[in-house]
């Protein structure tokens, strides 16, 4: 997820809460740094600001609704009126949130248009015994709750959506931590270690040598 907002103390606060919801954030503060990392990272929803310096926001906003992507647009502004909104919408976005805004509103937005950006899912996964339910924060396997962390979960998410494919190491930095992660860490490793263990056995987690891994 990327959020693109000027104000940096609410950029800030913003990717932490949704972090702590576990989601992977990246920020940005003007457009045109947005549409850089547009090119280069594939994002479920961006969270988008309105008055942006450089680049406005609703070019960036133009920008990416152009183009063939299934990334969703939430569109953020400190004016509510339903011509503003008409015009955002009009513009490309997916939905629209006025300044100040309940967390809570925003997180279930977010939630929401994460959904749609991917193919179609179901809303809650399961896959030899493993059923998770991303709406509820929960995951058991066999009827046993699992006690995971926000990185387990998001892990175990990606592999369950996957549906048996490979999903790299790379693929899970971007999906399940963000940008500030050194791409040479043993994260990955250190927390798929930590998720077979509770995920009990017989094993479900099989690492494809020099690939990835899958469920």
């Amino acid at each position: 997820m990327l959020v693109v907002e000027d104000e940096a103390v609410l950029a800030a606060a913003v990717a932490r809460g949704l972090r702590h919801e576990g989601m992977a954030v990246d920020v940005s503060h003007d457009g045109a740094d947005a549409l850089a990392k547009l090119d280069l990272n594939r994002y479920d929803v961006v969270v988008l600001d309105r008055d942006l310096p450089g680049v406005h926001g609703d070019q960036v906003c133009r920008t990416l609704a152009g183009q063939a992507t299934p990334t969703r647009i939430l569109m953020l502004t400190a004016s509510g009126t339903v011509d503003d909104r008409v015009d955002g919408l009009t513009l490309g976005a997916d939905d629209y949130l006025g300044k100040p805004f309940a967390f809570s509103e925003l997180v279930a937005r977010l939630r929401a248009l994460a959904r749609r950006s991917r193919d179609a899912l179901p809303p809650v996964l399961e896959r030899h015994g493993v059923r998770l339910d991303p709406a509820r924060r929960e995951a058991t396997r066999g009827g046993h709750f699992l006690r995971l962390t926000r990185k387990e979960f998001g892990v175990l998410e990606v592999l369950l959506a996957a549906d048996g494919a490979v999903v790299s190491a790379e693929d899970l930095l971007e999906r399940v931590w963000d940008e500030h992660t050194d791409p040479f860490t043993n994260t990955v490793r250190v927390t798929i270690m930590n998720l077979r263990r509770k995920l009990g056995r017989p094993p479900l987690i099989e690492t494809v040598t020099g690939v990835g891994y899958r469920l």
